[in-house]
């Protein structure tokens, strides 16, 4: 018996090893890494899990299936403080083509704010230059209903990112799905994000001049190594504990796996409680990251106007605070 139980201790030991060890390998491997940001107020609030529960606009970057839930045509904006006084904004428009067919085009900004420029010779910033950090990504989307259960969606993406002279861009694919099972109201969904080649930084800010004494005169430019994108794969499931999406009370709940290729495997749960389809009230956590943790936040719908808030935090990297707002026509 304590043999048994010296064997299942070393067993559970290596596994930890190996775990800790996965996730040194992996982390910081992907350049981009901004594109795993989330845009989408409803998400953010419930912790991320969007994959099935996603709808419309909002829900498009965890998963391009959520496009064809939308009922006409939709426009959303979204404003974040992010971490060390970084801004980003989305705007979105969506629309139904057809009876099966969705359209929409994402648009994601992201700015630093100004940066002190140092050196070597000036590692405090003396001279006051500036600089900034610039990353956008634009996406288009294509959803379709194969069936009253099945969803699925496509979206193409040109990203863009800009580091005071230098700069990468590149394009990129999502794919998603979301099925309703039609047993005990569950919904699944799963997605693949940022599905495209490596990428490489190139511009001005890599030249170096060459003085006149050596064979060569003139700019000589940097190679940079190339980096993977973090490519993500997320599988996901809604369930309604009470009511639906036509009843005066309605709560449902959500879960989704995260798996992204430069990080170890994460979750994140969240609930929804709608009054009316006019007030809503949502909480999250994220499980298994190594800042994000609790989140809640709330929604109005006023005449086809939703106003959004989401709040999430990050611990030691402190809190951040979402508004977006959506109008349906």
């Amino acid at each position: 018996m304590r043999m048994l139980i010296h064997i299942m201790i070393i067993v559970c030991f290596s596994h930890i090893v190996h775990a800790e060890n996965t996730a040194v390998t992996k982390v910081a491997t992907s350049a981009a890494n901004w594109l795993k940001i989330e845009s989408g107020v409803r998400g953010i609030s419930m912790g991320g899990s969007q994959v099935a529960s996603g709808r419309g606009m909002t829900g498009v970057h965890y998963n391009p299936a959520s496009v064809a839930f939308i009922k006409s045509s939709e426009v959303f904006y979204s404003k974040s403080s992010y971490l060390a006084e970084i801004s980003h904004n989305t705007l979105a428009y969506g629309t139904r083509l057809s009876t099966t067919d969705y359209f929409g085009i994402h648009l994601f900004y992201l700015n630093s704010g100004p940066m002190l420029v140092t050196s070597e010779a000036d590692p405090n910033g003396e001279s006051g230059e500036t600089f900034t950090v610039m990353n956008l990504s634009l996406r288009l989307t294509y959803a379709r209903h194969l069936t009253d259960r099945l969803r699925v969606g496509g979206s193409l993406k040109y990203i863009r990112e800009q580091i005071f002279d230098t700069r990468m861009q590149s394009f990129l694919f999502d794919i998603g799905s979301n099925f309703d099972t039609g047993i005990y109201g569950i919904i699944l969904g799963m997605s693949v994000s940022n599905f495209g080649p490596e990428v490489q930084f190139q511009g001005e800010g890599l030249e170096v001049s060459v003085s006149e004494s050596t064979a060569v005169t003139g700019q000589l430019a940097k190679i940079t190594k190339k980096f993977a994108v973090p490519l993500t794969f997320r599988l996901g499931l809604q369930k309604d504990i009470f009511g639906n999406e036509e009843t005066t009370h309605y709560l449902t709940a959500s879960v989704d796996a995260i798996n992204p290729i430069d990080y170890t495997m994460h979750y994140g749960a969240g609930l929804e409680y709608s009054w009316s389809g006019l007030a809503f009230i949502r909480a999250g956590s994220r499980l298994g990251h190594d800042t994000a943790g609790v989140s809640f936040g709330g929604g109005l719908k006023i005449r086809g106007i939703m106003v959004d808030y989401a709040y999430v935090n990050y611990g030691i990297l402190t809190e951040t605070h979402q508004f977006g707002i959506s109008l349906d026509f």
